[in-house]
């Protein structure tokens, strides 16, 4: 800039102070990147800019660095505290051309050479002003674009994006380890300036994202793809119609997908976003996201794959991606979003619109899969829900494997492009959805999303309590086919109309691992573990005492055999969990002569079942081994193993549990020696008891499991009766015998009664490979039949047993 001296300084500090909120990334600057600031360092920026200088001072002075404005003096000699970038390269060759920061650098290395002992931090910093990566420009150099920003052009862009500014600080180099490395000759400056640019093109990109094609320029060269061209072709010789015909049906089709980024919505949305969230969360916890900013800064293409629960999904996952310091994704967003103004708003914040079903529209389905493959290849992120839909009953939904094929496709066409899936698990403490989502269930048309429905909406928001982002471990397509699938290099850049046979079954093998993975980084919380406690009684009610231990027991599991290295377990007491319960008006708090009561009202109970559901796949291990202890009063683990193992094949797939069947001896053992200690069981010379004082608690933890048991029992009753019986019969006679016992026994698995939800209970048990599609059964399949219901005859009631065979008895006479 032009302004120079303390009238200078005065200026900046002032435009700083009004105009510029930053950002700094990594939190913890000093001890995540290790810097020593005993010993000498000095800033590296980009751009030779003063803005940029007083934005890193007014920085450093908050976080404990040395302010970069001091002279730093090392052995006598003084130096400038930061150096610039842009001094030594030009935007035609990475060639030095400013003498004087050259010589300053020269004399560095020198002094190195001199004092052995000296070893100065270079920490390169990045600042960026706004978040909008720009249009690529076919006029324009990209290297051009990174150090255009100067002069009145960096002014304005303070005073309109100085709040949205990013501050990141780099890795630092250590001069000393390049001497080392290296050795002391003319190129090891070369080397250093080469080492900084690459961090700060990759930083750069890390936080914008790559340039934006302008919609126009997309829309030519999807035209243009060698399959779009074909489709036309085809198209126009199978209907008779003109090739411009199709042509003009796939320019609606694209603008009817893509996304239209706009940085003036986004900058307005995130500060709505931040007012909103304040409103209605009293926190978002957030873990995980390192592991993603290391796949960016490596330079992966990230596809993010959360579950999905509520509406709030894209916008909350979206909002924590930019307050990380990472670029937006596109997200996949069913058509029925696309209304007036949501889905213009929508569009501009990174959506793309997706059909429901597509399979019979060929047209359609290669338009869809080029805009995104064009995407991946050009190394956006991308956001998809691969469950399909939102959960109707807290469970996660089976996987729909049509997006990964895509993103498989994708990455065959441009094999030189890691791609990386990112499961997420995304927790809330409310859903404002949750009514629908039980009316629905019960038999009611979902309602259609529009204006009206919003705002109507917006009259029940108010406080939600705590929502969690929690980012499971990603899962890299390169490592993952190359383990398992060798020769897929060879399909690599092959004809893209067609796919080789092994992608069909490698993605669902895929889809399978990322639910498991979703499922390991689940959150338990106040609510889902205060409501799994207090559904688990007959009246759904505990004394304040009884829940008190039952949550105790809870977390004990949870924290001494923990689910999976990446959940998380609430860091608050039994007693803080119950009073943040009653806060959110989950439980009702009853006092009478003998003391406090816990209630769950009868209305609410299939409503928070919802919640229990959410980390049902957490206990429900401990759960049947609970089960199988009461019903057999002694157990030893040689049996209770035989048992669990006979069971566990389905409940894995139905729930998407994390161990393979090899794995649950060790896992039982842990899971049993936790019980002992306890002290709900007692082990003597390995045969297994309940232990008098903890009947209460090991039953109420049997009881979690206790409505699945009865469905399997339903299902192989009616297996035993039709031997080849289809699936959409067993389906639907089923879900006649739940509803049928669930107001005869009073039965609780409601939430079965859903024809969706027990086509996929029955779907995981075939998948198991406990029943055949074959017509015809054998009598190897009918002994297996026979050994599975023997063991859930031996785990349900009585009552419940005999109920089950009379109304399959019933059933088979109509």
């Amino acid at each position: 800039m032009f302004i120079g001296g303390r009238s200078g300084h005065f200026f900046f500090n002032k435009l700083i102070q009004i105009f510029v909120h930053s950002q700094i990334f990594p939190n913890n600057v000093i001890s995540t990147l290790d810097i020593d600031i005993t010993r000498p360092m000095m800033y590296l920026l980009l751009d030779h800019s003063k803005i940029d200088l007083f934005t890193l001072r007014e920085q450093c002075l908050q976080i404990d660095l040395p302010d970069p404005l001091e002279p730093l003096d090392i052995f006598g000699h003084t130096f400038p505290h930061y150096m610039y970038l842009q001094d030594f390269i030009t935007t035609c060759a990475a060639r030095v051309v400013k003498l004087s920061s050259l010589k300053i650098l020269n004399d560095i290395v020198v002094l190195h050479d001199c004092y052995s002992e000296l070893d100065i931090q270079v920490v390169p910093v990045s600042i960026i002003f706004g978040r909008f990566p720009g249009r690529e420009r076919h006029t324009t150099s990209r290297t051009k674009r990174y150090l255009e920003l100067f002069g009145f052009y960096k002014f304005f862009s303070v005073c309109f994006w100085g709040r949205d500014s990013v501050i990141r600080f780099l890795p630092k180099i250590s001069i000393r380890d390049i001497i080392i490395k290296h050795g002391y000759n003319s190129d090891i400056i070369n080397k250093l300036i080469r080492v900084a640019h690459i961090y700060f093109i990759r930083e750069r990109v890390v936080t914008v994202g790559p340039h934006l094609l302008a919609r126009r320029d997309l829309l030519e060269k999807l035209l243009k793809s060698k399959v779009i061209i074909h489709v036309i072709r085809e198209e126009a010789n199978k209907k008779h119609i003109s090739p411009k015909i199709v042509q003009k049906n796939i320019l609606f089709l694209i603008k009817e997908i893509s996304a239209n980024f706009s940085c003036i919505a986004i900058y307005f949305t995130d500060y709505l976003m931040s007012w909103v969230w304040r409103k209605l969360y009293q926190g978002i916890k957030i873990r995980g996201s390192q592991s993603v900013l290391q796949l960016s800064q490596s330079g992966h293409t990230i596809v993010y794959v959360p579950c999905h629960r509520s509406h709030m999904d894209y916008l909350l996952l979206s909002y924590i991606l930019y307050h990380q310091g990472l670029f937006l994704p596109h997200i996949a967003a069913g058509i029925n979003l696309n209304f007036w103004p949501v889905g213009m708003i929508f569009r501009y914040l990174g959506a793309f619109f997706i059909r429901r079903e597509f399979r019979c529209n060929k047209l359609y389905s290669m338009v869809f899969r080029e805009y995104l493959g064009e995407l991946l290849q050009r190394g956006h992120s991308v956001e998809y829900f691969i469950e399909g839909g939102r959960s109707r009953s807290g469970y996660l939904r089976s996987p729909k494997t049509g997006m990964l094929l895509v993103t498989l496709q994708s990455m065959l066409r441009a094999g030189h492009r890691p791609i990386s899936l990112v499961p997420i698990y995304i927790g809330y403490e409310h859903i404002i959805e949750v009514s629908a989502y039980t009316n629905e269930l019960r038999g009611a048309t979902k309602k259609k999303e529009g204006c009206i429905s919003m705002v109507r909406g917006l009259g029940r928001l108010r406080n939600f309590g705590q929502s969690y982002i929690n980012f499971g471990k990603p899962l890299s397509l390169v490592n993952y086919l190359d383990q398992r699938i060798p020769e897929w290099r060879e399909c690599i850049n092959q004809n893209s109309l067609q796919h080789p046979f092994w992608l069909t079954p490698v993605a669902h093998n895929i889809a399978q691992e990322i639910m498991i993975r979703i499922n390991n980084a689940a959150a338990a919380n106040a609510i889902n573990l205060s409501v799994t406690a207090v559904l688990a009684s007959q009246e759904h009610s505990l004394s304040r005492q009884q829940l008190t231990k039952q949550l105790e027991c809870y977390l004990d599991l949870l924290h001494n055999v923990p689910y999976s290295p990446d959940a998380t377990i609430p860091d608050m007491s039994a007693q803080e969990l119950i009073e943040h319960a009653l806060r959110m008006k989950k439980l009702t708090l009853q006092k009478d002569s003998l003391g406090q009561a816990v209630i769950l009202p009868r209305e609410s109970v299939r409503l928070l079942s919802y919640y229990r559901n959410n980390i049902y796949h957490m206990l429900v291990i401990p759960s049947l081994i609970a089960t199988i202890i009461i019903k057999h009063k002694k157990v030893n683990r040689i049996e209770l193993c035989r048992q669990v193992s006979i069971l566990y094949p389905m409940l894995k797939n139905e729930l998407f549990l994390r161990w393979q069947l090899d794995e649950l001896p060790d896992v039982l053992d842990l899971l049993v020696s936790e019980l002992v200690r306890q002290e709900l069981v007692r082990e003597d010379q390995g045969v297994i008891n309940v232990r008098e004082g903890g009947s209460d608690q090991l039953t109420l933890l049997a009881a979690g499991i206790c409505d699945i048991l009865q469905l399997y029992t339903i299902i192989f009753s009616i297996l035993m009766h039709y031997p080849n019986i289809t699936r959409k019969c067993l389906v639907k006679k089923s879900s006649i015998i739940v509803q049928i016992l669930s107001v005869l026994c009073c039965m609780r698995a409601l939430d079965f009664c859903d024809q969706s939800l027990l086509t996929s209970i029955i779907c995981a048990i075939y998948d198991a490979g406990y029943i055949k599609d074959s017509i015809g059964s054998n009598d190897i399949q009918e002994m297996h039949t026979q050994n599975i219901c023997i063991v859930l005859f031996d785990l349900v009631s009585q009552d419940v047993r005999m109920a089950i065979e009379s109304a399959v008895r019933r059933d088979a006479h109509l």
